[in-house]
């Protein structure tokens, strides 16, 4: 029999083990593309509703066809990106485990370069793309990502694409109405 305060302690280390993040049916193309082998209709509509946000940017100006391919790796690529950097859940967790090079990939800033380099990518006629950071040089608090905006449009106008706060699950916003991060522009490493 177990004693009631051996329970506790039995469940401590799972606390504190993180879980693994796998995002199944991602897959990489011998071009580069990623896609989803099955494509959920839950899927389907975040990323149409990415689309209609970032065409709304510039109706004008936005070409359809980049705002679809933006809004479409915007969803699919951190999930393989997650599955790369055999990505653990809650964030926070993954950082240590970074910081201790035991993963080659996940802090925010790892997110924040690697989308930026998917988008630039696809030579994007219509977009600008900036680097956001939010509370620069608190140790604790600072998080970087990437912010999408119609071209020659200000940095307060755009999109940010935020893959680390949910471990590979896109969190997307208008830069104005992120309540948890005040974003500034960050020139960001090269």
């Amino acid at each position: 029999m177990i004693a009631k305060h051996a329970v506790p302690l039995l469940l401590l280390p799972l606390l504190f083990s993180g879980c693994a993040v796998q995002y199944d049916g991602v897959q990489a193309t011998p071009t580069g593309d990623v896609r989803l082998a099955s494509m959920t209709p839950d899927m389907q509509q975040k990323i149409q509703e990415l689309e209609a946000a970032l065409i709304s940017l510039d109706p004008a100006t936005i070409s359809p066809r980049e705002a679809h391919d933006v809004a479409h790796d915007a969803f699919v690529y951190p999930m393989y990106l997650a599955n790369d950097w055999g990505l653990t859940w809650p964030p926070l967790f993954h950082n240590t485990l970074r910081n201790a090079n035991q993963r080659k990939a996940g802090l925010c800033v790892d997110w924040a370069r690697a989308m930026r380099a998917r988008m630039r990518s696809k030579n994007l006629q219509t977009f600008d793309l900036y680097w956001g950071v939010a509370y620069k040089g608190n140790a604790w608090r600072e998080h970087s990502t990437l912010i999408v905006t119609a071209k020659g449009k200000p940095f307060s106008s755009g999109i940010l694409l935020d893959p680390w706060r949910d471990s590979g699950k896109l969190f997307w916003s208008t830069v104005k109405d992120d309540e948890r991060y005040p974003w500034k522009y960050f020139e960001g490493p090269g």
